[in-house]
Protein backbone atom coordinates (compact mmCIF):
# COMPACT_ATOMS: atom_id res chain seq x y z
CA UNK A 1 0.00 0.00 0.00
CA UNK A 2 1.46 3.18 -0.58
CA UNK A 3 1.07 6.60 1.10
CA UNK A 4 -0.95 9.75 -0.25
CA UNK A 5 0.10 12.00 -2.73
CA UNK A 6 -0.54 15.11 -0.17
CA UNK A 7 1.30 13.11 2.37
CA UNK A 8 4.54 12.75 0.64
CA UNK A 9 4.66 16.38 -0.63
CA UNK A 10 3.79 17.84 3.20
CA UNK A 11 6.99 15.80 3.81
CA UNK A 12 8.76 17.46 1.17
CA UNK A 13 7.90 20.84 1.65
CA UNK A 14 8.47 20.75 5.18
CA UNK A 15 12.41 21.49 5.04
CA UNK A 16 11.86 23.76 2.70
CA UNK A 17 9.19 25.89 4.12
CA UNK A 18 11.40 26.30 7.37
CA UNK A 19 13.97 27.85 5.42
CA UNK A 20 11.49 29.71 3.20
CA UNK A 21 9.85 31.57 5.75
CA UNK A 22 13.51 32.59 7.37
CA UNK A 23 14.41 33.57 3.96
CA UNK A 24 11.48 36.15 3.32
CA UNK A 25 11.54 37.68 6.70
CA UNK A 26 15.31 38.18 6.56
CA UNK A 27 16.17 38.83 2.05
CA UNK A 28 15.65 42.17 1.79
CA UNK A 29 17.70 43.46 5.34
CA UNK A 30 20.61 40.65 4.35
CA UNK A 31 22.75 43.39 2.92
CA UNK A 32 22.67 45.69 6.08
CA UNK A 33 23.90 43.17 8.74
CA UNK A 34 22.19 45.41 11.43
CA UNK A 35 18.58 45.41 9.86
CA UNK A 36 16.97 42.76 10.84
CA UNK A 37 17.17 43.59 14.39
CA UNK A 38 13.67 44.93 14.73
CA UNK A 39 12.65 41.33 14.37
CA UNK A 40 14.85 40.01 17.50
CA UNK A 41 13.62 39.65 20.74
CA UNK A 42 15.99 41.23 23.24
CA UNK A 43 15.50 39.12 25.91
CA UNK A 44 16.49 35.98 23.61
CA UNK A 45 19.55 34.70 22.02
CA UNK A 46 20.20 34.95 18.06
CA UNK A 47 22.04 33.94 15.45
CA UNK A 48 23.16 35.48 12.36
CA UNK A 49 25.82 33.25 10.35
CA UNK A 50 28.15 34.22 7.69
CA UNK A 51 28.90 31.39 5.18
CA UNK A 52 32.84 33.11 3.63
CA UNK A 53 35.28 31.51 1.43
CA UNK A 54 39.02 31.28 2.27
CA UNK A 55 39.36 34.63 0.90
CA UNK A 56 36.94 36.01 3.12
CA UNK A 57 34.45 36.76 0.74
CA UNK A 58 30.49 36.22 1.44
CA UNK A 59 29.47 32.65 -0.64
CA UNK A 60 26.66 33.27 -3.12
CA UNK A 61 26.02 29.70 -3.80
CA UNK A 62 22.75 27.92 -2.73
CA UNK A 63 23.14 26.36 0.87
CA UNK A 64 21.64 25.72 3.99
CA UNK A 65 22.16 25.79 7.76
CA UNK A 66 20.76 23.64 9.99
CA UNK A 67 20.18 24.51 13.61
CA UNK A 68 20.96 21.47 16.17
CA UNK A 69 20.16 21.11 19.73
CA UNK A 70 21.69 17.79 21.76
CA UNK A 71 21.71 16.72 18.34
CA UNK A 72 18.48 17.26 17.10
CA UNK A 73 17.68 19.20 14.38
CA UNK A 74 15.16 21.91 15.53
CA UNK A 75 15.84 24.94 12.97
CA UNK A 76 16.82 24.85 8.96
CA UNK A 77 17.12 27.90 7.02
CA UNK A 78 18.41 28.92 3.50
CA UNK A 79 21.41 31.53 2.68
CA UNK A 80 20.89 34.64 1.22
CA UNK A 81 23.52 35.81 -0.32
CA UNK A 82 25.91 34.05 2.16
CA UNK A 83 23.96 35.37 5.79
CA UNK A 84 21.19 33.07 7.82
CA UNK A 85 19.51 34.14 11.06
CA UNK A 86 17.72 32.20 13.92
CA UNK A 87 16.60 34.31 16.07
CA UNK A 88 14.32 34.18 19.96
CA UNK A 89 16.20 30.73 20.79
CA UNK A 90 16.26 29.21 23.79
CA UNK A 91 20.28 29.30 26.10
CA UNK A 92 21.92 26.34 26.23
CA UNK A 93 24.60 24.52 23.38
CA UNK A 94 23.82 24.25 19.75
CA UNK A 95 25.87 23.16 16.85
CA UNK A 96 25.23 24.94 13.20
CA UNK A 97 25.86 22.38 10.62
CA UNK A 98 26.41 24.28 7.17
CA UNK A 99 25.97 22.89 3.63
CA UNK A 100 26.57 24.77 0.14
CA UNK A 101 26.87 23.27 -3.25
CA UNK A 102 30.08 22.77 -4.19
CA UNK A 103 31.90 23.36 -1.04
CA UNK A 104 32.51 20.67 1.86
CA UNK A 105 30.41 21.07 4.61
CA UNK A 106 31.44 22.78 7.86
CA UNK A 107 30.00 23.10 11.57
CA UNK A 108 30.08 25.51 14.22
CA UNK A 109 29.29 24.63 18.03
CA UNK A 110 28.48 27.75 20.44
CA UNK A 111 27.13 28.17 23.40
CA UNK A 112 24.14 30.87 24.17
CA UNK A 113 24.45 32.32 27.90
CA UNK A 114 23.45 35.86 26.80
CA UNK A 115 20.32 37.04 25.35
CA UNK A 116 22.16 38.83 22.33
CA UNK A 117 22.68 38.51 18.87
CA UNK A 118 25.93 36.03 18.31
CA UNK A 119 27.95 36.70 14.48
CA UNK A 120 29.45 33.67 13.81
CA UNK A 121 31.71 33.00 10.08
CA UNK A 122 31.81 29.62 9.22
CA UNK A 123 34.66 29.36 6.53
CA UNK A 124 33.98 26.54 3.99
CA UNK A 125 36.37 25.23 1.25
CA UNK A 126 35.45 23.92 -1.76
CA UNK A 127 35.20 20.57 -2.97
CA UNK A 128 37.96 19.32 -4.97
CA UNK A 129 38.28 18.32 -8.73
CA UNK A 130 34.73 18.13 -9.28
CA UNK A 131 33.20 19.36 -12.45
CA UNK A 132 29.64 19.06 -11.00
CA UNK A 133 30.55 21.27 -7.73
CA UNK A 134 31.82 23.69 -10.23
CA UNK A 135 28.81 23.64 -11.87
CA UNK A 136 26.83 23.79 -8.80
CA UNK A 137 28.86 27.02 -7.57
CA UNK A 138 28.13 28.76 -10.71
CA UNK A 139 24.44 28.59 -10.45
CA UNK A 140 23.03 32.04 -11.37
CA UNK A 141 21.69 34.27 -8.64
CA UNK A 142 18.04 34.97 -8.11
CA UNK A 143 16.91 38.97 -8.38
CA UNK A 144 15.52 40.09 -5.37
CA UNK A 145 11.79 40.51 -6.70
CA UNK A 146 11.83 36.94 -8.45
CA UNK A 147 13.29 35.71 -4.79
CA UNK A 148 10.38 37.74 -3.18
CA UNK A 149 7.94 35.84 -5.13
CA UNK A 150 9.65 32.05 -5.12
CA UNK A 151 9.06 32.30 -1.34
CA UNK A 152 5.56 33.95 -1.60
CA UNK A 153 5.08 30.76 -3.90
CA UNK A 154 6.75 28.19 -1.56
CA UNK A 155 4.94 29.54 1.52
CA UNK A 156 1.50 29.14 -0.47
CA UNK A 157 2.61 25.49 -1.50
CA UNK A 158 3.13 24.84 2.22
CA UNK A 159 -0.40 26.42 2.69
CA UNK A 160 -2.09 24.24 0.04
CA UNK A 161 -3.74 27.40 -1.10
CA UNK A 162 -2.33 26.06 -5.27
CA UNK A 163 -4.03 29.05 -6.58
CA UNK A 164 -1.84 31.53 -4.74
CA UNK A 165 1.14 29.68 -5.28
CA UNK A 166 0.53 29.41 -9.03
CA UNK A 167 -0.13 33.25 -8.85
CA UNK A 168 3.29 33.98 -7.76
CA UNK A 169 5.08 31.43 -9.26
CA UNK A 170 4.32 32.79 -12.09
CA UNK A 171 5.63 36.13 -11.54
CA UNK A 172 8.65 34.24 -10.46
CA UNK A 173 9.04 32.70 -14.27
CA UNK A 174 8.29 36.11 -15.90
CA UNK A 175 11.59 37.48 -13.95
CA UNK A 176 14.08 34.07 -14.09
CA UNK A 177 11.95 30.95 -16.18
CA UNK A 178 14.73 29.35 -16.86
CA UNK A 179 16.27 29.81 -13.37
CA UNK A 180 16.71 25.94 -11.58
CA UNK A 181 15.12 27.04 -8.38
CA UNK A 182 11.95 28.26 -10.36
CA UNK A 183 11.78 25.24 -12.13
CA UNK A 184 12.13 23.07 -9.09
CA UNK A 185 9.18 24.66 -7.74
CA UNK A 186 7.04 24.41 -10.80
CA UNK A 187 7.84 20.88 -10.85
CA UNK A 188 6.56 20.95 -6.71
CA UNK A 189 3.57 22.45 -7.73
CA UNK A 190 3.05 20.45 -10.44
CA UNK A 191 3.26 17.23 -8.00
CA UNK A 192 0.96 19.05 -5.72
CA UNK A 193 -1.41 18.86 -9.08
CA UNK A 194 -1.11 15.48 -9.86
CA UNK A 195 0.57 16.42 -13.34
CA UNK A 196 3.24 14.04 -13.52
CA UNK A 197 4.39 14.48 -16.31
CA UNK A 198 5.05 18.15 -16.35
CA UNK A 199 6.50 17.46 -13.34
CA UNK A 200 9.00 15.19 -14.62
CA UNK A 201 10.15 17.55 -17.48
CA UNK A 202 10.74 20.50 -15.41
CA UNK A 203 12.65 18.32 -12.80
CA UNK A 204 15.01 16.83 -14.65
CA UNK A 205 15.42 20.20 -16.68
CA UNK A 206 16.45 21.59 -12.91
CA UNK A 207 18.73 18.71 -12.09
CA UNK A 208 20.09 18.95 -15.24
CA UNK A 209 21.29 22.97 -14.28
CA UNK A 210 21.60 22.19 -11.23
CA UNK A 211 23.22 18.66 -10.33
CA UNK A 212 24.40 19.54 -6.59
CA UNK A 213 20.59 19.71 -5.64
CA UNK A 214 19.32 16.84 -3.89
CA UNK A 215 16.12 18.10 -2.79
CA UNK A 216 15.70 18.79 -6.90
CA UNK A 217 16.58 14.77 -7.35
CA UNK A 218 14.18 13.55 -4.43
CA UNK A 219 11.45 15.29 -6.40
CA UNK A 220 12.04 14.02 -9.59
CA UNK A 221 11.95 10.38 -8.41
CA UNK A 222 8.76 11.32 -6.42
CA UNK A 223 7.37 12.33 -10.19
CA UNK A 224 8.59 9.22 -11.50
CA UNK A 225 7.28 6.85 -8.67
CA UNK A 226 3.85 8.49 -8.95
CA UNK A 227 3.78 7.93 -13.11
CA UNK A 228 4.65 4.47 -12.24
CA UNK A 229 8.12 4.25 -13.47
CA UNK A 230 9.50 2.93 -10.51
CA UNK A 231 12.87 1.62 -12.21
CA UNK A 232 13.21 5.13 -13.48
CA UNK A 233 12.41 6.31 -9.83
CA UNK A 234 15.50 4.77 -8.48
CA UNK A 235 18.50 6.65 -9.96
CA UNK A 236 17.27 10.44 -9.27
CA UNK A 237 16.38 8.56 -5.52
CA UNK A 238 19.66 7.06 -4.59
CA UNK A 239 21.46 10.48 -6.60
CA UNK A 240 19.02 12.81 -3.93
CA UNK A 241 21.02 10.60 -0.84
CA UNK A 242 24.57 11.02 -2.58
CA UNK A 243 23.55 13.99 -2.03
CA UNK A 244 22.12 14.53 0.73
CA UNK A 245 22.57 11.85 2.85
CA UNK A 246 20.09 12.61 5.57
CA UNK A 247 17.47 13.16 3.18
CA UNK A 248 14.83 10.82 4.43
CA UNK A 249 12.24 12.25 2.01
CA UNK A 250 14.54 10.53 -0.49
CA UNK A 251 14.90 7.34 1.46
CA UNK A 252 10.79 7.49 2.57
CA UNK A 253 10.05 7.79 -1.55
CA UNK A 254 12.85 4.74 -2.08
CA UNK A 255 11.03 2.42 0.29
CA UNK A 256 7.70 2.56 -0.95
CA UNK A 257 9.61 2.07 -4.65
CA UNK A 258 11.10 -0.95 -3.23
CA UNK A 259 8.40 -2.38 -1.52
CA UNK A 260 6.32 -1.97 -4.82
CA UNK A 261 8.70 -4.30 -6.91
CA UNK A 262 8.52 -6.64 -4.32
CA UNK A 263 12.55 -6.02 -3.06
CA UNK A 264 11.38 -6.32 0.70
CA UNK A 265 14.82 -6.47 2.26
CA UNK A 266 15.61 -2.69 0.74
CA UNK A 267 12.18 -1.49 1.26
CA UNK A 268 12.71 -2.23 4.67
CA UNK A 269 15.84 -0.82 4.81
CA UNK A 270 15.47 2.19 3.21
CA UNK A 271 12.14 3.03 5.34
CA UNK A 272 14.03 2.19 8.40
CA UNK A 273 16.79 4.69 7.62
CA UNK A 274 14.02 7.25 6.58
CA UNK A 275 12.04 6.76 10.20
CA UNK A 276 15.56 7.26 12.46
CA UNK A 277 16.40 10.08 10.05
CA UNK A 278 13.22 11.90 10.35
CA UNK A 279 13.33 11.80 13.79
CA UNK A 280 9.75 11.49 13.91
CA UNK A 281 8.50 14.24 11.48
CA UNK A 282 6.38 12.02 9.15
CA UNK A 283 4.65 8.97 11.35
CA UNK A 284 3.46 7.51 8.37
CA UNK A 285 7.00 6.36 8.03
CA UNK A 286 6.38 3.67 10.24
CA UNK A 287 3.69 1.91 9.06
CA UNK A 288 5.99 1.63 5.64
CA UNK A 289 8.39 -0.17 8.65
CA UNK A 290 5.62 -2.62 10.04
CA UNK A 291 4.78 -3.52 5.95
CA UNK A 292 7.96 -4.09 5.00
CA UNK A 293 8.54 -6.42 8.60
CA UNK A 294 5.44 -8.55 7.97
CA UNK A 295 6.94 -8.87 3.92
CA UNK A 296 9.83 -10.62 4.86
CA UNK A 297 8.19 -12.47 8.06
CA UNK A 298 9.07 -10.34 11.26
CA UNK A 299 5.82 -10.35 11.89
CA UNK A 300 6.74 -9.59 15.82
CA UNK A 301 8.70 -6.65 14.95
CA UNK A 302 5.78 -5.60 12.82
CA UNK A 303 3.14 -5.71 15.48
CA UNK A 304 5.75 -3.63 17.60
CA UNK A 305 5.77 -1.02 15.59
CA UNK A 306 2.16 -0.51 15.07
CA UNK A 307 1.89 -0.76 18.76
CA UNK A 308 4.11 2.08 18.74
CA UNK A 309 2.26 3.82 16.06
CA UNK A 310 -1.02 3.47 18.40
CA UNK A 311 0.43 4.40 20.98
CA UNK A 312 1.99 7.55 20.04
CA UNK A 313 -0.60 8.83 17.40
CA UNK A 314 -3.53 7.34 18.42
CA UNK A 315 -5.96 10.33 16.78
CA UNK A 316 -4.35 10.32 13.43
CA UNK A 317 -6.43 8.76 10.85
CA UNK A 318 -3.55 6.30 9.82
CA UNK A 319 -4.43 4.29 13.35
CA UNK A 320 -6.83 2.64 11.84
CA UNK A 321 -5.47 1.31 9.44
CA UNK A 322 -2.33 0.29 11.73
CA UNK A 323 -5.35 -1.09 13.99
CA UNK A 324 -7.08 -3.01 10.93
CA UNK A 325 -2.93 -4.60 10.50
CA UNK A 326 -2.32 -5.18 13.90
CA UNK A 327 -5.59 -7.27 13.91
CA UNK A 328 -4.78 -9.02 10.78
CA UNK A 329 -1.66 -10.69 12.10
CA UNK A 330 -3.29 -11.46 15.21
CA UNK A 331 -6.19 -13.53 13.48
CA UNK A 332 -3.92 -15.19 11.13
CA UNK A 333 -1.58 -16.43 13.92
CA UNK A 334 1.26 -14.29 12.83
CA UNK A 335 1.61 -13.21 16.63
CA UNK A 336 1.16 -13.82 19.42
CA UNK A 337 -2.07 -12.98 21.61
CA UNK A 338 -1.22 -9.95 24.03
Amino acid sequence: MFLGQGDRLAALLLRVLASSVLLSLFSAQAQDSGSDRTYLRADRPSIALSAREGTGELITAAGTVKLLKDGVLIDEAALSRGRAFFSSLPFGDFTLVVEVTGYKSTQKDLNLSVAMRYEVDANLQREGGSSEAEGASAKPLLAPKAREALDKSLKALGSNKLSDAEKNLADAMKLAPNHPDVLYVQGVLFLDQKKWSQAQGVLEKASQMDPGNGRVFSALGMALADEGKYDAAIAPLEKSLQLDPGGWEANWTLGRVYYHQQQYDQALKTSQAAWAESKGKEPQIELLVAQALTAVGKYEDAAQALRDFLKHYADRPEATTARRWLDGLASNGKIHPN
